[in-house]
């Protein structure tokens, strides 16, 4: 389960799916400063999104990627 509390370079890093789930969304985290020293979830927050429905997506690309 990813925690709200990792900052949104690591759920980057270590989640490489949540890269077009994200986007979809509309959060531009690649190239956002704040991606080092922000939460993923501060950062769902910021753009009026859900925190727990947006990882639970990420988490489903991940399933779906390692089950592909």
């Amino acid at each position: 389960m990813i925690s709200k509390d990792l900052k949104i370079i690591d759920v980057l890093n270590n989640y490489p799916q949540a890269v077009p789930v994200l986007q979809k969304n509309g959060v531009g985290c690649l190239g956002c400063l704040m991606a080092h020293s922000e939460s993923i979830g501060e950062g769902l927050a910021a753009h009026g999104l859900d925190a727990d429905t947006i990882l639970a997506e990420i988490e489903a690309a991940s399933v779906t990627t390692v089950n592909s």
